[in-house]
């Protein structure tokens, strides 16, 4: 019979929501830092975009990995210890010197924040065995995860505001003060005795499956498809397969695949991921129109993301609690529906048009709301306690990767057409128009050096840009509620004792 949490599990989980929330504002917090850092460190094009998603790309690739040494070595250890490291890694990249030394530390970030995720959410399933609390408490979770997301806009900002663009970083040391003083007290440890040996094979595969696909993705969509983004692709989908096969025949496998064989398992987390290349793309784009094309300050910026965070908070909470009644499949089908409303807006904004980008991007949110909380629970509810492992680094994989792709793919087809339309003055030296036709940034730092209208000229472009990344991300959104109201449609509401199909 399952026990009722006690006081100790619920203060654990108080504690667990701060390393979750920062996980979720790190992933957001330099979109208003950008601008500052691009005038410190002068990134080019390419770099920006590995500035912003080499975090999210080695979180992704190393989420299967941790989750499984997590049952190992034991939750809680690697909590702590993955807690101090990225603390340490943060100070790092706070006062990385130039842009090479902070790609590397936002990958180590990465690889350490791949070690909390998994942690965070498994101790919760082992904390909380009654299943109607279990369901709050991961509705808790997604809402801190979700509402990090929301806050790291504006928390950057306030930041880069008062101080310098490092400051961002530097959220991650009270955070990890607090959580390594009281983990012991609060948190239980936890390792799975039958997990087995840590299969080192497994993980060079894993990774070599995830990464590879994923430098292809960003390099094709900024340089368009070579032979050599061809053959990274065809390595990274060589190595899936041969992952794949290696887990079937191993008795403690790295990843349990048969997971898939559940259509809730499978059809939410394609939605997870969909959303989340939408949002995350766009939240990109929408915070660089606020500072580049409106010319607002970081802190200005960050006050106008505030209604969108307030939408999400309400989905976070709303939508679990609408799905008691109501099957969650037409919960998510109904809010990621208003979410193409907001694609749609985002697609019709054009110069001077921060109200309409504000309130677009607002129904985004309610729809990343929406999927993060009953996502997440349709993920972990599917697979039994014995593979709840699995499924959360499952879960936590692809929103991951789908917030670094959409950065990468969004991102990088605004760019694509940035340099594509944009034409610089006959008149001006090589050097001049190299940076006024690479990035809009580019262009913004020769606002004294170049006719007016050609700055201009620069945010109009860019303003097409993000007007065209939205439109593919809203046919995708679409694609995602179809699914929800045809492949979810059976999931029973939350609360149901009939068991999921």
């Amino acid at each position: 019979m399952s026990a009722v949490a006690t006081r100790r599990e619920w203060a654990g989980l108080g504690l667990l929501a701060l390393p979750t929330a920062l996980l979720g504002l790190d992933l957001t917090v330099l979109y208003l830092a950008f601008p500052s850092m691009a005038e410190a460190l002068n990134p080019s094009a390419t770099q920006t975009l590995w500035i912003m998603d080499a975090y999210g790309f080695f979180v992704g690739g190393f989420l299967i990995t941790m989750g499984t040494l997590g049952d190992r070595i034991g939750r809680r250890r690697l909590l702590v210890t993955g807690m101090a490291a990225f603390a340490a890694v943060s100070v790092f990249a706070a006062f990385a010197p130039n842009v090479e030394l902070l790609i590397l530390a936002r990958a180590l970030l990465g690889v350490a924040g791949a070690t909390l995720m998994p942690s965070t959410l498994s101790l919760i399933s082992a904390m909380f065995t009654d299943v109607r609390q279990r369901a709050v408490a991961i509705g808790i979770w997604a809402m801190m995860f979700a509402l990090g997301m929301a806050a790291g806009p504006i928390v950057g900002g306030a930041l880069v505001g008062t101080f310098w663009w490092g400051a961002a970083f530097l959220l991650a040391v009270p955070v990890a003060v607090v959580v390594l003083a009281g983990a012991r007290a609060l948190l239980p440890e936890y390792a799975d005795p039958g997990a087995g040996r840590l299969d080192l094979v497994s993980v060079a595969l894993s990774l070599a499956s995830i990464l590879p696909v994923i430098y292809a993705i960003k390099h094709a969509a900024a340089h368009g498809a070579d032979l050599g983004t061809v053959l990274l692709a065809a390595l990274g989908v060589l190595a899936g397969v041969v992952f794949v096969r290696r887990q079937r025949g191993l008795a403690s496998p790295l990843l349990d695949v048969t997971l898939f064989t559940s259509r809730a398992f499978s059809v939410a987390l394609t939605v997870l991921l969909i959303g989340l290349v939408g949002v995350g793309g766009s939240m990109y784009l929408v915070t660089q129109y606020l500072q580049l094309v409106e010319g607002l300050t970081p802190f200005a910026a960050g006050l106008w993301m505030g209604p969108p965070a307030l939408a999400m908070f309400a989905a976070a909470i709303g939508a679990p609690l609408v799905a008691r009644r109501v099957r969650p499949g037409l919960v998510m089908a109904g809010t990621l529906g208003l979410s193409v409303i907001g694609y749609a807006l985002l697609a019709s904004a054009g110069l001077g048009d921060a109200v309409l980008v504000v309130a677009g991007f607002a129904f985004i949110y309610l729809g990343l709301g929406a999927i993060a909380a009953l996502g997440t629970d349709m993920v972990v509810g599917a697979a039994p306690a014995s593979k709840s492992g699995s499924a959360v680094a499952m879960s936590e994989t692809v929103q991951e990767l789908g917030i670094a792709v959409g950065v990468a793919v969004l991102g990088s087809l605004t760019t694509a057409l940035y340099t594509a339309r944009m034409v610089a003055p006959a008149d001006v030296a090589p050097e001049v128009a190299a940076r006024l036709t690479d990035s809009l940034p580019g262009a913004l730092s020769l606002a004294g050096h170049v006719p007016g209208q050609v700055v201009e000229d620069a945010r109009q472009v860019f303003a097409d840009g993000v007007n065209l990344a939205a439109a593919v991300a809203g046919a995708a959104i679409v694609v995602a509620a179809v699914l929800c109201l045809t492949a979810l449609r059976h999931v029973r509401p939350l609360g149901d004792e009939t068991e999921r199909p």
